[in-house]
């Protein structure tokens, strides 16, 4: 049963990943696919919280503590998840198919950049709230520019961006914000 879920799984990531492979800007998605999926790299997260700690009056030492134990949570279950699920990236499962870009690791499931992407997002909503469609289009691009570049199937974002906005919440919560 589970191994029939899974296969079907599969099988619907690899249409919707092939119906995204297949349209007709992909070349042009891909270019702006690069730049999106650079604002999700890790160094930046560091900066935009220093940022904020600095300058957003608001923002004090729970929120930088909520943040700080979010990341090491999120990284700690996405390391995790990775080894145990070795799912392979679409380069390494279909025939005839080269990523554009160069991952870095192995394997695919669940994207790192779009759960950290929604993980900071959630905190984000959470200080400016009147901007939250931003926040949100915004790692909700970072899922989708990991597909386009060939890295990830679509449900590696989707586990992606579940696990960063939940343990987002979960830290908030647990730091009593």
């Amino acid at each position: 049963m589970t191994r029939q879920l899974f296969a079907s799984i599969h099988q619907f990531d690899v249409l919707a990943f092939s119906w995204c492979m297949n349209r007709k800007r992909r070349e042009h998605l891909t270019q702006v696919g690069r730049y999106v999926s650079a604002t999700a790299d890790g160094p930046l997260y560091a900066l935009m919280a220093l940022l904020l700690y600095a300058l957003h009056d608001a923002f004090d030492e729970r929120w930088l503590q909520a943040m700080a134990l979010a990341f090491v949570v999120e990284r700690v279950i996405y390391l995790l998840v990775k080894r145990v699920c070795k799912r392979n990236r679409p380069q390494d499962a279909l025939i005839n198919f080269h990523s554009f870009i160069r991952p870095s690791d192995q394997f695919s499931f669940p994207s790192g950049h779009t759960s950290c992407a929604f993980l900071f997002a959630t905190f984000l909503v959470a200080l400016f709230p009147a901007v939250a469609l931003l926040w949100w289009l915004w790692a909700a691009s970072v899922g989708l520019s990991r597909i386009f570049l060939g890295v990830h199937f679509p449900t590696d974002t989707v586990v992606g961006a579940f696990m960063g906005a939940s343990v987002a919440l979960w830290a908030m919560g647990y730091v009593g914000l």
